[in-house]
């Protein structure tokens, strides 16, 4: 099949962000698919460019994480009008495959059904516009409602729906009861990570030599409300935990905050690390004893099915959530972490202590992580689940 994916934010594994399109894309063009890939940047002009034999359109649409919300508003709607003038000119698609965030990558999908009669995959990453109503973003109703009205078009016309997550899965199934919605959630890439010792250059270059290392990779924003690990870092300073060292790879609109509350003690028990690529992120959670998973107490996030997670499984690391829902249940389930309440600074240490002093129980952890990753979400096996339902 030729298939047209559209991605606003797409990523490859030689970019920092999340690569998931990249692998499922790549997944496609193995199974013998054309794949054209419609995407963004920062340019000023549009490109075109093959990359592991997907041909990416690139359009000038500039988009940075500390945007405002109509600033926002303002790339989504750019990127969709721009997407479907080069969508409509792209000759015998057979499928377009388009994900979100944000949910106006589906508009497009549903006017080159309505204009080409091209059948679409829907995939949602997040349940929008529900969790900007949740966290305050929207408060309008008038554009409540013309948001909820386009979720539910898009959601209707799609020939099916993929899901990060069974949460997410619950909030379209209360929005298109009769709709074939399959979960398959972000992927474990056990083949790049590796769950292996501590490599001694590392730890030199960290400079976590000695030290039980608890790591924050991804998005600094208000969802992810980082003032928990904060508090958690404010706390060991207190208790003077020397062997507790924290090292935080972020980027996001709440970052400069963070390191204004954490100043006095940056370099010492906590390191703010450069964001970087999937390479920077591997040499990362090698010198990681835990990952540290972190998001507002907001129901609808607690549906997310964040990309870090599933690197650190995937390295053998023990997680630590601090919101209820799906990976907290699974984090528990599997016995690969924990749950920290956020309010509760002196939990973290009560638990995080039990790893610290007994290596065995941490080693016996880091590989039932390292085992669920490979059986249940490893890129392999969800990338073939995808594969099967184009059919």
């Amino acid at each position: 099949m030729k298939i047209l994916y559209i991605h606003q934010y797409f990523k490859t594994p030689y970019e920092g962000g999340a690569i998931r399109s990249w692998h499922i894309a790549k997944g496609m063009i193995q199974a013998g698919h054309e794949v054209i890939m419609i995407t963004s940047h920062n340019n000023s002009n549009s490109i075109i460019k093959i990359i592991d034999g997907i041909k990416v359109h690139y359009l000038p649409v500039p988009y940075d994480s500390s945007f405002g919300f109509f600033r926002r508003g303002f790339a989504f709607l750019s990127f969709a009008w721009r997407a479907f003038n080069t969508s409509k000119k792209i000759l015998d698609i057979d499928l377009c495959y388009a994900t979100s965030t944000p949910i106006t990558v589906g508009i497009i999908a549903y006017l080159l059904k309505r204009k080409k009669s091209t059948p679409y995959i829907f995939e949602v990453r997040d349940l929008w516009p529900e969790a900007l109503i949740q966290m305050g973003v929207i408060k309008n109703g008038v554009i409540k409602n013309i948001f909820l009205s386009i979720e539910k078009i898009i959601y209707s016309n799609a020939e099916k729906i993929i899901a990060l997550s069974p949460g997410m899965q619950e909030g379209i199934l209360k929005i298109c009861p009769d709709k074939k919605v399959i979960v398959i959630p972000n992927m474990a890439d056990c083949s790049f990570f590796k769950f292996e010792q501590k490599k001694p250059l590392l730890e030199d270059v960290f400079c976590v030599n000695d030290k039980f290392v608890v790591s924050y990779i991804g998005s600094a924003g208000p969802s992810n409300k980082l003032r928990s690990l904060v508090e958690i870092i404010n706390y060991c300073n207190l208790a003077n935990r020397d062997d507790i060292k924290f090292l935080i790879q972020a980027k996001g609109s709440e970052l400069e905050k963070i390191k204004t509350q954490l100043a006095k003690i940056i370099n010492t028990r906590v390191q703010f690390i450069p964001y970087g690529n999937k390479e920077s992120v591997k040499q990362l959670l090698n010198v990681s004893d835990v990952v540290y998973i972190s998001f507002d107490s907001k129901p609808i996030l607690e549906t997310n099915s964040p990309n870090k997670f599933f690197d650190a499984l995937a390295a053998g690391k023990i997680i630590i959530i601090n919101t209820q829902g799906w990976l907290k249940e699974l984090v528990e389930k599997e016995d690969v972490g924990f749950y920290a309440d956020p309010t509760n600074p002196y939990a973290f240490i009560e638990k995080v202590e039990l790893y610290i002093n007994d290596k065995t129980r941490l080693l016996a952890s880091q590989s039932k992580a390292r085992r669920v990753a490979e059986n249940f979400y490893s890129t392999e096996i969800l990338v073939q689940k995808l594969l099967s339902e184009l059919k």
